[in-house]
């Protein structure tokens, strides 16, 4: 308590606070105290850092800073597996407590965490904290991701897969030509240097375009062009970065929601940063209204993707959705679609072409498979969905980056025993996958390396890893398109690393990495070439 008296105390002693504010820092004071003494002194035995105790201030600094799963991963590794991150917030390190925080049994509902993602009076399937709200949402969405809507969406995700292998034939064919020693050495001579993320960005966000509003953005098109038009709520129309305005977007609301409910609204006037992420919410709402509502015009046509399912979704009491409803939940895919699949797809590749060894052992997976065919263009899912060691490093490569790698916050409703303690009603309990995608026990004393084959050992072994592999959420709040990622990546990480030849332009700089929700690479510049000899 020293920590927050000790400088009230000095201040007014000294006469620089005035009488006026001493009464309001006296009442806040109190407000972090006196429940940290009386209805939460039950978690005093759960260490964490001091202040944690105290206030949400704590952790929503570090989420603000960017690194919130590695500041509370370094929290675990010094206090153990429970972790108090806020007054009332204890981290567990244990993927036994998953089936236990986020099961159905459980009685949890989401934490207020959830409602700094509202971005209207109508909510969308993730930031529905309602049960009942939450079941009648997820009873239409889960129809538009059946495994038979799936697969009509493989034609959309290969559409805009060749055009990104257009752009960067292209790119090859002049690096090719013009032979010219790269400024980052002679062993990138013949190679296009590119920013891999920024070509992910684009074609994340123009899969998930078509699919969910029925055209591109264009934006592979436009090599990698981040601008896309946005209607205001009085129907004006401007353009702006959309991965920018998604970035900025996750960041403020995933500072917010660690804060109290009653400050938020007023977090806008006290930090210009506050003001500029609000911007980029109703921006990012604006991108969704754009695009459903040029849907709406023209409509589906015979397309089979997200929005079409979504317009013919009908909850139990066979009511579709209206415009409101259906904008938001385009909105969820938009920011699901995207943001998760470009960070995951810049990581794996990393990973894949900085450690020699997997990518060696992965062309010859693909060389072994495909070449005999005479294999071209994008590799379709049902081909490469069951290859061993792609499947090895695309999981391998999840669990160490751990994209969604925080702990999603959840409200005990009963008491709740979880990893030998009893946590009473109402206090909130959150497993973080990026810790837990790190522990000893469970994945070897290796955990921080990359190394596919661990996956390999044995069929009994790789089930009881998948246990503690936490990539898409846990239960019935999982992600409810998780299978269109895999898809996606399995179709593109196996068509890129047997197309092209990759080397990391910048290898002593690793893979730099900031947290607003999500986890994502700040950048990875590559040289890529055509492979040689050519097996497409």
């Amino acid at each position: 308590m020293d920590f927050l008296a000790g400088p009230l105390v000095q201040h007014l002693k000294s006469g620089y606070v005035p009488l006026v504010l001493a009464a309001p820092l006296l009442v806040v004071l109190l407000y972090c105290t006196i429940p940290h003494f009386t209805t939460r002194a039950g978690l005093r035995k759960y260490k964490g850092p001091a202040a944690a105790g105290f206030t949400r201030w704590w952790i929503a600094s570090q989420v603000r800073k960017g690194h919130r799963s590695e500041v509370v991963h370094e929290q675990h590794k010094r206090f153990g597996k429970f972790v108090r991150i806020a007054p009332n917030e204890v981290s567990i390190n244990d993927p036994a407590a998953l089936p236990i925080v986020y099961a159905h049994g459980s009685g949890s509902i989401k934490a207020d965490f959830y409602d700094a993602f509202v971005a209207s009076k109508v909510r969308g399937l993730f930031n529905t904290r309602d049960r009942a709200e939450h079941t009648r949402k997820r009873k239409i969405v889960s129809h538009t991701f059946a495994p038979k809507s799936v697969r009509e969406f493989e034609p959309y995700i290969n559409s805009t897969v060749r055009g990104l292998l257009r752009k960067w034939d292209d790119l090859c064919d002049k690096a090719a030509k013009a032979q010219t020693s790269s400024k980052y050495g002679e062993r990138l001579k013949g190679y296009a240097v590119v920013e891999t993320l920024d070509w992910y960005n684009a074609l994340a966000f123009d899969i998930i375009g078509d699919l969910a509003f029925g055209a591109p953005f264009d934006m592979v098109e436009r090599d990698g062009a981040d601008t896309v038009a946005i209607t205001r709520e009085d129907g004006t129309v401007f353009y702006a970065g959309g991965v920018q305005i998604l970035n900025e977007r996750g960041e403020y609301s995933a500072t917010l929601g660690c804060l109290p409910p009653w400050i938020r609204p007023y977090m806008k006037y006290v930090d210009p940063w506050y003001a500029r992420g609000l911007k980029s919410v109703n921006n990012l709402t604006g991108i969704a209204r754009t695009r459903v509502n040029e849907r709406l015009e023209k409509g589906a046509g015979d397309r089979k993707d997200i929005l079409s399912h979504l317009q013919n979704g009908k909850d139990a009491n066979g009511n579709a959705m209206g415009v409101p409803e259906l904008t938001m939940e385009a909105l969820t895919q938009l920011i699901a679609g995207s943001d998760t699949t470009s960070n995951s797809s810049c990581a794996i590749m990393y990973y894949i072409v900085s450690n020699p060894h997997a990518y060696k052992k992965l062309r010859e997976e693909l060389d072994a498979t495909f070449a005999p065919r005479g294999m071209s263009g994008v590799f379709e899912y049902e081909d490469v969905k069951s290859l061993p060691y792609l499947t090895a490093c695309i999981n391998e490569a999840l669990r160490l980056h751990s994209t969604s790698g925080m702990g999603l916050p959840r409200i005990m409703q009963q008491d709740t025993e979880v990893c030998g303690e009893v946590f009473p009603a109402g206090t909130v309990l959150s497993v973080p996958s990026y810790s837990i995608h790190r522990i000893k026990s469970v994945w070897g004393d290796d955990a921080d390396e990359y190394r596919p084959e661990r996956w390999l050992v044995s069929e009994e072994k790789a089930r009881e890893l998948e246990k503690a592999l936490n990539i898409f959420s846990y239960g019935p709040r999982s992600c409810v398109g998780r299978n269109v990622a895999m898809m996606e990546l399995f179709c593109f990480i196996s068509t890129l690393n047997y197309r092209y030849d990759f080397v990391l332009a910048e290898p002593d700089k690793g893979m730099p990495t900031v947290e607003g929700f999500l986890r994502k690479p700040t950048g990875v510049l590559m040289g890529l070439k055509k492979r040689e000899p050519t097996y497409f």
